[in-house]
């Protein structure tokens, strides 16, 4: 059985008082839309076609192939929403699948679950309700006295003759293909909402056509967004499914009710997160680490048994054995090396800081290259920055930077070579010498006898 998905995103909803297109409102660091995208996909396999009333060529560049998106044009015929969908679709399909794009907590399972029994009961549709104690939205499933479907009916209409079933409908549903497309263009015009879908039902009620339901296990599921109140609702659940998933994993969240994790995050086994931590974008985290408390890593690699305390990341790396803070900021482009060491109130950017290299704290390290197992004193600045450009500073495997030097960029210091405290370097310095003073000079040279 071929199925192929609808996904029904309106743009704007007042409530939300935005100039954003509500479905590219962002959960756990993701767009709104990519949830009811990726998971309509994982139930069809194909490509779902998206209608939105709202800037569908920036939320098709959100999505880029993800989705074939589609404007929706005024039109007074209800049902038109799904026809605009019909010429994007995939040829000979049995079955078409609607969902919308605010409900991003529906999961594949559950929709699979609908597939299943819209194939079952050979029906015209198939609709996903929810129990009644459960929802207070509109939409009353109404029977008739011998318990078949009759109507979807708001809260505030009459039903003398009807019972009610206990269960609302979600506006989640599976169409017969063949049904649904030659009954669409004999809907009556001028429904009150372009994208509720319950007049089709109804059509299929007249038609003596059987209506299928399936309750889902989980009313959460069907939560629709609407307001900036149900985004913060919706962004706990989905925030407790991503954290209780890493636990389940391996990964020690010491009090996940403090810890943010992202979709797109990776985390290995045996790594402990404390609280008040933000792990954001694409980070990968390995195993036996230590991240947090009160930590920020954002777009990260993080290699295996590295720790990182009390300090912001952004699109850096730290390769194994590596550990930074308290009060550290790796800024973009920064690399601290296997075994290396940055400690509190230090600084990097678009910098690296060799295999076994000690940063211990007030330091600034901007376009530099640090190499292996080389002290960088405190309070140590490299003044990359004259004004025009930015220029490079090269410090050479095993040097010793003295506290509060100023490394003036470009500059190179050689292998082994040295300065005193609070030197202005601005002059290249040997391999093995010895330098210091403002401006810093060369005292002695790699080869001079030590006094």
């Amino acid at each position: 059985m071929r199925i192929a998905s609808v996904i029904l995103a309106p743009g704007h909803d007042p409530a939300m008082r935005s100039a954003t297109s509500k479905i590219l409102h962002r959960l756990a660091g993701r767009p709104m839309v990519h949830y009811a995208v990726e998971t309509a996909s994982a139930v069809t396999g194909e490509l779902p076609v998206l209608v939105t009333d709202g800037d569908a060529g920036q939320v098709q560049a959100v999505l880029s192939a993800q989705a074939h998106c589609v404007p929706l044009t005024q039109s007074p015929e209800s049902g038109h929403v799904l026809l605009q969908a019909r010429d994007r679709l995939a040829t000979e399909i049995d079955a078409v699948l609607v969902v919308y794009a605010d409900m991003p907590l529906l999961s594949a399972t559950t929709l699979r679950r609908l597939v299943d029994s819209h194939t079952r009961s050979g029906s015209a549709l198939t609709m996903l309700t929810v129990s009644a104690g459960s929802w207070s939205g509109s939409g009353r499933v109404m029977q008739d006295s011998a318990g078949r479907v009759s109507a979807i009916l708001d809260e505030l209409d009459g039903a003398p003759d009807q019972t009610v079933a206990g269960e609302h409908t979600s506006g989640i549903y599976c169409f017969d293909a063949a049904w649904l497309w030659s009954h669409l263009p004999s809907l009556p015009a001028g429904h009150k909402d372009k994208f509720d879908l319950s007049d089709v039902v109804s059509l299929a009620i007249t038609q003596g056509c059987t209506v299928n339901t399936l309750t889902c296990e989980d009313a959460t599921e069907c939560s629709k967004i609407s307001s900036r109140v149900d985004l913060a609702v919706v962004e706990s659940i989905i925030r407790a499914r991503i954290n209780r998933r890493w636990m389940e994993a391996g990964v020690t969240l010491v009090d996940p009710n403090t810890i943010y994790i992202d979709e797109s995050v990776s985390i290995e086994s045996d790594t402990l997160i404390l609280p008040n931590t933000f792990l954001l974008g694409h980070t990968r985290i390995g195993s036996g680490c230590r991240i947090g408390p009160s930590s920020v890593l954002d777009g990260c690699e993080i290699g295996n048994d590295c720790v990182v305390m009390m300090s912001v990341l952004e699109e850096a790396v730290m390769e194994d054995e590596s550990d930074i803070g308290p009060f550290s900021h790796l800024r973009k482009g920064s690399r601290v090396c296997s075994g290396a060491h940055m400690g509190n109130f230090g600084e990097m950017k678009n910098s690296t800081l060799g295999p076994g290299a000690k940063m211990g704290h007030f330091s600034y390290l901007g376009d530099a290259t640090i190499g292996a197992n080389v002290n960088i004193g405190c309070g140590t600045i490299t003044c990359n920055f004259d004004g025009v450009r930015k220029n490079k500073t090269v410090v050479e495997d095993d040097a010793f930077i003295g506290s509060d030097s100023m490394l003036v960029a470009p500059v190179h210091i050689g292998r082994g070579a040295k300065t005193g405290a609070g030197s202005v370097v601005t002059h290249d310095i040997p391999a093995g010498a010895v330098a210091y003073g403002v401006p810093a000079r060369v005292k002695r040279e790699a080869d001079d006898p030590v006094p």
